[in-house]
């Protein structure tokens, strides 16, 4: 045998030894998407749409609800099904934070605006399964950086909840993303400050440049935009009544994003800031405190959704320094809580819930006490409704840009994501329970995994 002949025998041998192998890998992995199922008996379902509670019984396969039933269902006699007794507890959907800073939400601010962006996305990684084992299965993250994080969580690779990303927040020159420091300006045009060169925040005056930032944020893969429309809290160069951006610059976000098929939501207070971004097409309000009648009623008659955070002077409001600048803002602001919510009200506005929640870990763990203290405004039926399946339907209009196209979120349906809590105890008769998922979430379940079980299961 020739040499040439050798090797070209050789090479066909090596062939066939590596499709062999791929076989064994391709049916193994096909062997390993088995899909799971798991049966949740003797359960009290709040679907998260209708104010009542129905007896019955859960079949999910995979990640999807296949079946929900009053009468017993029948499962594979091979042993394969998890059987969960939920001994009468009460089944509801896995609750949606529509405003979360999954970046932000524990670390302290001198920390985020001094640390590299490796630390700040691993201290974030932790701060997400500990959001997760407080019941919130999906959140809706506005700005911060949270892309990578995103895709790490839905990749298997930590745990936490499903992310609708914005990547990095948008502000103009001195607005509400605006973190750098007192020197920094003149600012050399072109140069990027370490915030914006990790997707964290992104600074563009001009409709130009916000057209340019919007397109990056939605290349990286964001679900929807989030500029910054007025003053705010926790900034420190704009007070609160200052209006941020024109309207031809939300014009040019809102362009970019209706071409991807999503959409804009801003963070504003004042009605002029409001009324600014919704005359250029702005779908979501975030905040919206200072609002006016008039504007609220604008809101309702044009459909625009608006996310109105629960946020009083009291325990759960951020920390800040007695006669300070932001101290003095985040009075002025809470005292237009309850008139927001009235308003709201008033003209059945389309609401949205979240937290907001920055920079500090022991407000972070009171998520759940924040959900509860809707019931000054809502009862207990309707604060749990904003909390999965109204809030649903705001993440909806992330259109093909939604990231979880196969079920329906903040729903017990047949087809909707198996993302479920079993709890202890009736929250429409005491919504107090969601103030302590420690003890009162028995079950925690994202996509069809279990992530907390502490009741006895059987196979």
């Amino acid at each position: 045998m020739n040499i040439m002949l050798f090797f070209n025998k050789f090479k066909e041998m090596k062939t066939i030894l590596w499709l062999m192998v791929f076989a064994l890998i391709s049916n193994t992995a096909f062997a390993n998407e088995v899909k799971t199922v798991v049966l949740i008996n003797n359960v009290n379902i709040f679907n998260g749409k209708d104010n009542k509670i129905v007896k019955g019984n859960v079949l999910i396969e995979g990640n999807l609800i296949k079946k929900i039933s009053n009468t017993p269902i029948m499962t594979n006699k091979s042993g394969s099904t998890k059987i969960i007794d939920g001994k009468g507890q009460y089944l509801i959907p896995g609750l949606i934070d529509n405003h979360a800073h999954l970046m932000f939400e524990s670390i302290p601010q001198q920390q985020a605006i001094l640390s590299d962006y490796a630390f700040i996305n691993l201290f974030a990684a932790h701060a997400a399964e500990k959001q997760l084992l407080r019941g919130f299965t999906t959140v809706r993250d506005m700005g911060g950086g949270a892309l990578s994080l995103a895709k790490a969580i839905d990749h298997g690779l930590v745990n936490g909840p499903r992310v609708f990303a914005s990547g990095a927040f948008i502000s103009q020159t001195g607005g509400h993303g605006d973190f750098g420091f007192p020197t920094d300006v003149p600012r050399k045009i072109g140069e990027l400050s370490y915030q914006e060169r990790n997707g964290m925040a992104v600074i563009a005056d001009g409709a130009d440049q916000v057209l340019i930032r919007s397109r990056e944020q939605l290349r990286q893969g964001a679900t929807q935009l989030k500029l910054m429309a007025g003053g705010g809290v926790s900034s420190n160069y704009d007070p609160l009544d200052v209006s941020q951006y024109t309207e031809a610059e939300f014009k040019a976000a809102v362009d970019a994003a209706s071409n991807w098929g999503t959409y804009v939501t801003v963070h504003a207070y004042t009605p002029h800031a409001i009324r600014t971004a919704i005359n250029a097409g702005v779908k979501s309000i975030e905040h919206g405190q200072l609002i006016d009648d008039k504007t609220a009623k604008l809101m309702a008659e044009k459909g625009v959704w608006w996310s109105l955070q629960p946020f009083l002077d009291d325990e759960e409001a951020i920390p800040f320094p007695e006669g300070s600048a932001n101290r003095k803002k985040q009075l002025e602001m809470t005292k237009g809580t309850d008139n927001a919510y009235n308003l709201a009200k008033k003209y059945n506005v389309k609401l949205a819930w979240g937290t907001d929640c920055l920079f500090d870990p022991s407000l972070a763990v009171k998520q759940g006490k924040q959900l509860a203290k809707m019931t000054r405004w809502f009862s207990p039926y309707q604060v749990l409704k904003m909390a999965t399946y109204d809030n649903a339907q705001l993440l909806y209009l992330s259109g093909k840009r939604n990231p979880y196209q196969d079920g329906k979120l903040g729903e017990i349906s047949e087809g909707a994501y198996a993302d479920l809590i079993l709890v202890n105890g009736n929250p429409l008769e005491n919504i107090r329970l969601v103030e302590d998922p420690e003890n009162n979430f028995k079950i925690i379940m994202k996509d069809g995994k279990i992530y907390k079980n502490t009741i006895e299961s059987s196979f």
